[in-house]
Protein backbone atom coordinates (compact mmCIF):
# COMPACT_ATOMS: atom_id res chain seq x y z
CA UNK A 1 0.00 0.00 0.00
CA UNK A 2 1.41 3.51 -0.91
CA UNK A 3 1.63 5.82 1.34
CA UNK A 4 0.38 9.32 0.85
CA UNK A 5 1.87 12.22 3.71
CA UNK A 6 -1.23 15.31 3.58
CA UNK A 7 -0.07 18.21 5.00
CA UNK A 8 -2.16 21.69 5.03
CA UNK A 9 -3.50 23.73 7.99
CA UNK A 10 -7.79 23.17 6.83
CA UNK A 11 -8.37 20.43 8.49
CA UNK A 12 -11.30 20.19 6.03
CA UNK A 13 -9.13 20.06 2.75
CA UNK A 14 -6.62 17.40 4.90
CA UNK A 15 -10.01 15.21 5.64
CA UNK A 16 -11.37 15.41 1.77
CA UNK A 17 -8.25 14.20 -0.03
CA UNK A 18 -8.00 11.64 2.89
CA UNK A 19 -11.36 10.14 1.94
CA UNK A 20 -10.87 10.43 -1.44
CA UNK A 21 -7.24 9.08 -1.57
CA UNK A 22 -8.45 5.91 1.16
CA UNK A 23 -10.97 5.41 -1.27
CA UNK A 24 -8.62 4.43 -4.40
CA UNK A 25 -6.27 2.27 -1.33
CA UNK A 26 -4.28 4.92 -0.37
CA UNK A 27 -2.67 4.83 2.91
CA UNK A 28 -2.60 8.53 4.46
CA UNK A 29 -0.52 10.33 7.19
CA UNK A 30 -2.52 13.88 7.96
CA UNK A 31 -0.24 16.80 9.02
CA UNK A 32 -1.36 20.00 9.88
CA UNK A 33 1.82 22.45 9.62
CA UNK A 34 5.23 21.93 8.02
CA UNK A 35 6.95 21.03 11.25
CA UNK A 36 4.74 18.23 12.27
CA UNK A 37 5.08 17.01 8.47
CA UNK A 38 8.95 16.72 8.30
CA UNK A 39 8.29 14.77 11.93
CA UNK A 40 6.24 12.54 9.98
CA UNK A 41 8.18 12.22 7.29
CA UNK A 42 11.13 11.22 9.39
CA UNK A 43 9.37 8.41 11.40
CA UNK A 44 7.32 6.99 8.21
CA UNK A 45 8.27 5.94 4.60
CA UNK A 46 6.02 8.08 2.98
CA UNK A 47 5.54 7.64 -1.39
CA UNK A 48 4.50 10.95 -1.92
CA UNK A 49 3.50 14.55 -0.34
CA UNK A 50 0.68 16.58 -0.88
CA UNK A 51 1.29 20.14 0.98
CA UNK A 52 -0.07 23.55 0.63
CA UNK A 53 2.02 26.67 -0.60
CA UNK A 54 0.52 28.87 2.70
CA UNK A 55 0.93 27.56 6.08
CA UNK A 56 1.28 29.10 9.16
CA UNK A 57 5.37 28.23 10.74
CA UNK A 58 6.75 26.79 8.10
CA UNK A 59 4.67 27.02 4.86
CA UNK A 60 5.00 25.02 1.80
CA UNK A 61 7.56 26.14 -0.58
CA UNK A 62 10.30 25.60 2.76
CA UNK A 63 8.93 22.53 3.66
CA UNK A 64 9.76 21.39 0.40
CA UNK A 65 12.95 22.76 0.43
CA UNK A 66 13.59 21.17 3.52
CA UNK A 67 11.67 17.65 2.50
CA UNK A 68 14.23 17.70 -0.81
CA UNK A 69 17.55 18.07 1.16
CA UNK A 70 17.13 14.43 2.18
CA UNK A 71 14.52 13.15 -0.42
CA UNK A 72 13.22 12.88 -3.74
CA UNK A 73 9.82 11.74 -2.94
CA UNK A 74 7.10 13.02 -5.37
CA UNK A 75 5.50 16.15 -3.70
CA UNK A 76 2.76 18.21 -5.58
CA UNK A 77 1.97 21.48 -3.74
CA UNK A 78 -1.51 22.85 -3.39
CA UNK A 79 -2.19 27.02 -4.00
CA UNK A 80 -4.96 29.34 -4.83
CA UNK A 81 -5.08 31.08 -8.39
CA UNK A 82 -3.98 34.25 -6.63
CA UNK A 83 -0.72 32.38 -5.51
CA UNK A 84 0.93 32.26 -9.29
CA UNK A 85 4.24 33.18 -7.72
CA UNK A 86 4.67 30.75 -5.24
CA UNK A 87 3.61 28.27 -7.40
CA UNK A 88 6.08 28.63 -9.72
CA UNK A 89 8.86 28.97 -6.89
CA UNK A 90 7.94 25.75 -5.85
CA UNK A 91 8.22 23.95 -8.91
CA UNK A 92 11.65 25.59 -9.09
CA UNK A 93 12.57 24.29 -5.96
CA UNK A 94 11.69 20.70 -6.53
CA UNK A 95 8.60 20.21 -6.53
CA UNK A 96 7.09 17.62 -9.20
CA UNK A 97 3.43 18.92 -9.75
CA UNK A 98 0.65 21.34 -8.43
CA UNK A 99 -3.14 21.99 -8.62
CA UNK A 100 -5.03 24.79 -7.94
CA UNK A 101 -7.95 25.50 -5.05
CA UNK A 102 -10.47 25.05 -5.37
CA UNK A 103 -9.62 21.54 -7.29
CA UNK A 104 -11.64 18.53 -8.79
CA UNK A 105 -10.84 15.64 -6.03
CA UNK A 106 -10.52 13.51 -8.70
CA UNK A 107 -8.27 15.27 -11.36
CA UNK A 108 -6.21 15.48 -7.36
CA UNK A 109 -6.00 11.76 -7.21
CA UNK A 110 -5.31 11.12 -10.95
CA UNK A 111 -2.44 13.31 -10.16
CA UNK A 112 -1.50 11.35 -7.46
CA UNK A 113 -0.94 8.19 -9.57
CA UNK A 114 0.64 9.79 -12.20
CA UNK A 115 2.92 11.07 -9.91
CA UNK A 116 3.73 7.63 -8.58
CA UNK A 117 3.94 5.56 -11.66
CA UNK A 118 6.32 7.98 -12.84
CA UNK A 119 8.80 7.67 -9.74
CA UNK A 120 8.62 3.89 -9.60
CA UNK A 121 9.43 3.86 -13.04
CA UNK A 122 11.76 6.67 -13.54
CA UNK A 123 15.05 4.36 -13.61
CA UNK A 124 13.80 2.05 -16.46
CA UNK A 125 13.11 5.09 -18.37
CA UNK A 126 15.72 6.64 -17.54
CA UNK A 127 17.84 3.50 -19.02
CA UNK A 128 16.33 3.69 -22.35
CA UNK A 129 19.62 4.23 -24.81
CA UNK A 130 17.40 3.40 -28.39
CA UNK A 131 17.77 6.08 -30.58
CA UNK A 132 14.18 5.51 -31.38
CA UNK A 133 12.71 6.52 -28.06
CA UNK A 134 12.04 9.55 -27.14
CA UNK A 135 11.09 10.93 -23.74
CA UNK A 136 10.13 14.08 -22.42
CA UNK A 137 8.81 14.49 -18.70
CA UNK A 138 6.64 11.58 -18.12
CA UNK A 139 5.32 11.13 -22.08
CA UNK A 140 7.71 8.86 -23.89
CA UNK A 141 7.47 7.73 -27.68
CA UNK A 142 8.94 4.05 -28.81
CA UNK A 143 9.23 5.08 -33.16
CA UNK A 144 10.32 1.15 -33.68
CA UNK A 145 7.47 -0.06 -31.52
CA UNK A 146 4.89 2.76 -32.36
CA UNK A 147 4.55 2.58 -28.19
CA UNK A 148 3.25 5.64 -26.49
CA UNK A 149 3.34 6.22 -22.95
CA UNK A 150 2.53 8.76 -20.45
CA UNK A 151 4.05 8.16 -16.95
CA UNK A 152 4.18 4.41 -17.21
CA UNK A 153 0.01 3.85 -18.88
CA UNK A 154 -0.30 3.02 -22.56
CA UNK A 155 -2.01 5.69 -24.97
CA UNK A 156 -3.68 4.65 -27.59
CA UNK A 157 -3.18 7.32 -30.85
CA UNK A 158 -4.69 6.79 -34.61
CA UNK A 159 -1.79 7.11 -37.41
CA UNK A 160 -2.14 10.67 -37.54
CA UNK A 161 -1.84 11.45 -33.97
CA UNK A 162 0.95 9.37 -33.34
CA UNK A 163 2.77 11.34 -36.30
CA UNK A 164 1.83 14.91 -35.16
CA UNK A 165 2.72 13.65 -31.60
CA UNK A 166 6.07 12.55 -32.61
CA UNK A 167 6.94 15.58 -34.82
CA UNK A 168 6.31 17.80 -31.91
CA UNK A 169 8.19 15.50 -29.02
CA UNK A 170 11.01 14.80 -31.33
CA UNK A 171 11.96 18.32 -31.95
CA UNK A 172 10.28 19.30 -27.97
CA UNK A 173 10.27 23.36 -27.71
CA UNK A 174 10.05 24.24 -31.57
CA UNK A 175 6.56 25.81 -32.47
CA UNK A 176 5.17 24.17 -35.41
CA UNK A 177 2.68 26.64 -37.56
CA UNK A 178 -0.87 24.56 -38.64
CA UNK A 179 0.43 25.00 -41.87
CA UNK A 180 3.96 23.46 -41.19
CA UNK A 181 2.35 20.61 -39.52
CA UNK A 182 -0.34 20.03 -41.85
CA UNK A 183 2.22 19.61 -45.02
CA UNK A 184 4.74 17.46 -42.82
CA UNK A 185 2.35 14.97 -42.23
CA UNK A 186 -0.42 15.06 -44.84
CA UNK A 187 2.86 16.08 -47.22
CA UNK A 188 0.61 17.71 -49.48
CA UNK A 189 0.01 22.14 -49.46
CA UNK A 190 -2.00 23.17 -46.40
CA UNK A 191 -5.07 24.83 -47.81
CA UNK A 192 -7.50 25.42 -45.44
CA UNK A 193 -5.68 22.86 -42.72
CA UNK A 194 -6.89 24.93 -39.30
CA UNK A 195 -9.44 22.78 -38.56
CA UNK A 196 -8.31 19.17 -39.55
CA UNK A 197 -5.24 20.18 -37.60
CA UNK A 198 -6.75 21.26 -34.54
CA UNK A 199 -9.27 18.63 -34.28
CA UNK A 200 -6.10 16.20 -34.22
CA UNK A 201 -4.75 18.51 -31.39
CA UNK A 202 -7.66 18.70 -29.74
CA UNK A 203 -7.98 14.67 -29.51
CA UNK A 204 -3.93 14.16 -28.26
CA UNK A 205 -4.53 16.65 -25.45
CA UNK A 206 -7.44 14.56 -24.21
CA UNK A 207 -5.63 10.70 -24.27
CA UNK A 208 -1.84 12.18 -23.29
CA UNK A 209 -2.97 15.21 -20.54
CA UNK A 210 -4.82 14.69 -16.86
CA UNK A 211 -6.44 17.95 -17.90
CA UNK A 212 -6.71 18.86 -21.42
CA UNK A 213 -7.73 22.29 -20.48
CA UNK A 214 -4.07 22.92 -18.41
CA UNK A 215 -1.91 21.05 -20.44
CA UNK A 216 1.44 19.99 -19.24
CA UNK A 217 3.05 18.92 -22.81
CA UNK A 218 1.16 20.03 -25.98
CA UNK A 219 1.16 23.52 -25.92
CA UNK A 220 -0.66 26.49 -28.04
CA UNK A 221 1.60 29.38 -28.95
CA UNK A 222 -1.25 31.60 -29.69
CA UNK A 223 -1.04 33.22 -33.24
CA UNK A 224 2.17 30.77 -33.91
CA UNK A 225 1.51 27.30 -33.69
CA UNK A 226 1.70 24.21 -31.02
CA UNK A 227 4.50 22.81 -29.68
CA UNK A 228 5.52 20.28 -27.01
CA UNK A 229 6.91 21.80 -23.84
CA UNK A 230 10.58 21.18 -22.92
CA UNK A 231 10.00 19.32 -19.42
Amino acid sequence: MQTILVCDDDKQIVEAINIYLTGEGFNVIKAYDGYEALDLLAENEVNLMIVDVMMPGLDGIRTTLKVRETSSIPIIILSAKSEDTDKILGLNIGADDYITKPFNPLELVARVKSQIRRYTQLGNLGQQNNSQVYKCGGLMINDETKDVTVDGEPIKLTPIEYNILLLLVKNAGKVFSIDQIYEKIWNEDAIGADNTVAVHIRHIREKIEINPKEPRYLKVVWGVGYKIEKQ
